[in-house]
């Protein structure tokens, strides 16, 4: 029989709440890895941050991680660890992993392995985190984005991502607006006025909230977002029967071209 290669999952983040989208996310990057034939998830852990992460509107880590277990009382392969949200300052996603690394090995009785005092870390399409000592492999998953984010993007996600094919819905009555995006993955509605800022929250997406303003540019729609990723925005175009997405944030760019429904 083929070997398969020992697979936990770890999710960081503020969990703030807990959503039915983090936990899809788990199994839909569970299902990917194992029809790639090459690796078998035993585990899944979700790492919410200590209370020093600063976010705006962030609940006290204690509610978050029993939120978080409630949550997920049915699951018989994810669980949640409140290691890093008691932590006394903001851990960073390395530091994380490297505490679970560990304590995988301890859990499996893998006492000292070469190189472990200096051991790799992959960067899986520049930005994932695995480490790489033994067959046993921790992938580090952080909750879907819209934008793939420098150090946000993994490969399990990227393909998750590359796998979707949204629908996109457009009315217009003079200045007001509603643009709808519509997928399996995450529905999305944004009602808004041209050259009006407003708050936007982004809950279910990337858990954000963003002052957001849309104008007009020439024929292009461009949409500013004021919050915690300096540059965020998108700009919308239309081409022949083909509408342009161009999003950005923290000067990484991704596009999204969507063809006219006859």
């Amino acid at each position: 029989m083929k070997h398969l290669t020992p697979l936990v999952l770890l999710a960081c983040g503020s969990f703030n709440p807990i959503t039915n989208m983090h936990m899809r996310l788990f199994e839909l990057a569970r299902d990917h890895l194992h029809q790639t034939g090459k690796y078998r998830v035993i585990g899944g852990i979700i790492s919410p941050v200590s209370d020093d992460y600063g976010k705006q509107g962030l609940a006290a880590a204690k509610h978050r991680i029993k939120m978080a277990q409630f949550a997920l009382e049915t699951s018989e392969w994810i669980r949640v660890d409140p290691w890093e949200s008691e932590q006394g300052q903001w851990s960073e996603t390395v530091t994380v992993l490297r505490h679970h690394y560990k304590e995988l090995l301890k859990s499996h009785h893998i006492r000292k392995l070469p190189g472990e005092n200096n051991w790799p870390i992959e960067k899986a399409a520049g930005a994932s985190l695995a480490s790489s000592l033994s067959d046993m492999r921790i992938w580090v998953m952080k909750t879907w984005r819209l934008v793939l984010w420098r150090r946000d993007v993994n490969i399990a996600l990227r393909k998750i991502a590359n796998m979707l094919k949204p629908d996109k819905e457009i009315i217009q009555d003079g200045d007001h607006m509603i643009i709808k995006t519509l997928s399996t993955f995450k529905n999305y509605i944004m009602d808004f006025d041209i050259g009006k800022e407003f708050e936007e929250d982004l809950t279910g997406l990337d858990d954000r909230k963003c002052m957001t303003c849309v104008t007009w540019d020439g024929d292009k729609l461009l949409c500013v977002q004021k919050g915690e990723k300096e540059g965020r925005g998108w700009t919308q175009w239309v081409e022949g029967d083909e509408m342009h997405l161009e999003i950005r944030a923290c000067g990484v760019k991704c596009k999204q071209v969507f063809k006219k429904v006859q």
